[in-house]
């Protein structure tokens, strides 16, 4: 099953930890946002498959943005 990611916070994309075909575990970070002068990391809320990063470096994203899609590699509980 695909899940996407989104954002919670408004930023810019400071930098990408994962690529397209990593497999990542719960909490894993995606990519670091710059937002009010911190540094946030964006995590995977479960295990999957990167699939699609709608996202690249120095991009200004808005919260709720569609961030990665990935292919479940675990069922929700």
């Amino acid at each position: 099953m695909l899940f996407k990611v989104k954002s919670e916070v408004a930023g810019v994309v400071w930098k990408i930890i994962a690529s397209v075909g990593d497999d990542l575990d719960t909490g894993a970070a995606i990519i670091i946002l710059e937002s009010m002068k911190m540094e946030i990391p964006v995590p995977t809320p479960r295990a999957g498959t990167l699939k699609i990063l709608h996202v690249a470096e120095t991009d200004m994203i808005l919260e709720g943005q569609e961030i990665a899609t990935f292919l479940s590699l675990d069922e929700p509980t």
